[in-house]
């Protein structure tokens, strides 16, 4: 498969993670950065249907990218070059196949993202994967929702979840999650969808992890609310500040208490609950 990198300037590296968080909403597979540069991969023939709302996004932020063909490359070795191991408060190590095994005593999950967002190097992934420690999964049924490589869902089982089912709106990330799982050896739990919240229709969950973006979680917390058992927990994040005002006062609508929030390098993460009457 043929691919094309994108080439933005960024400031700064918040500006390159909040910058991340956009594309991952387009069909990107891959992103590094590089001596303040943010490069993020497209397969060649999925650039076209998207690439007008990528350049209106870009400019409407004051940046202006460049596209580039690239030939084929071996994935495997770009990872490995750009992914060290995330340590997740000393209590998780999220690694690849070829790093070091966690130290005794330190719970890991061990991915191999190809392609897939999710790797525990974003802020949200590293929110999301702290708060799952401590939410109190044991033998609860839970969702992942744009589950990427599946780190949380897989995080969930070892922490004692009966089930999970990962939900994503790209194939790629959907057979990652399949392959992440197996190699885990929780994939026997977890029942990865291609699709969106349409999918959740009849379903019942305990929790839901739903790690996107401020835009779909708005849209899609009535799906959210609807599959999720009484005092059960919504956990979000993809967002910054600005957005936690709608996002609680949606919640409330929908009968979900705050219960908590996080942040890390300005990434918000909000602990919601839906009320038991």
């Amino acid at each position: 498969m043929d691919y094309v990198v994108l080439n933005v300037p960024c400031r700064d590296e918040q500006e390159s993670e909040i910058l991340t968080a956009e594309l991952a909403d387009f069909p990107f597979e891959s992103f590094e950065t590089e001596a303040g540069l943010l490069k993020a991969y497209i397969p060649g023939e999925r650039l076209a249907d998207c690439k007008a709302e990528v350049d209106a996004m870009l400019g409407s932020r004051g940046l202006e990218g460049r596209y580039v063909a690239i030939e084929t490359q071996n994935w495997n070795a770009l990872w490995e070059r750009n992914f060290p191991p995330v340590e997740v408060e000393g209590r998780l190590l999220i690694r690849a196949p070829f790093h070091a095994p966690a130290p005794r005593g330190v719970a890991e999950v061990v991915i191999m993202p190809r392609m897939s967002f999710g790797t525990g190097h974003h802020a949200t992934t590293w929110l999301m994967a702290s708060a799952t420690l401590d939410l109190g999964v044991a033998g609860r049924c839970g969702l992942d929702m744009g589950c990427g490589t599946g780190v949380l869902a897989i995080l969930a089982l070892l922490c004692g979840a009966g089930r999970m089912t990962a939900i994503d709106i790209d194939d790629w990330a959907v057979e990652n999650s399949r392959e992440n799982a197996a190699a885990n050896g929780v994939g026997e739990r977890v029942e990865a969808l291609l699709g969106d919240a349409q999918l959740l229709a009849g379903r019942h969950f305990d929790f839901i992890l739903a790690n996107i973006n401020r835009n779909i979680l708005l849209a899609d917390m009535p799906a959210y609310a609807a599959t999720l058992s009484a005092g059960g927990d919504l956990v979000l994040s993809g967002f910054l500040a600005e957005d936690v005002p709608a996002l609680t006062a949606r919640g409330e609508e929908l009968g979900l208490s705050l219960v908590g929030r996080r942040e890390r390098d300005g990434w918000q993460l909000l602990h919601l609950r839906r009320d038991r009457a």
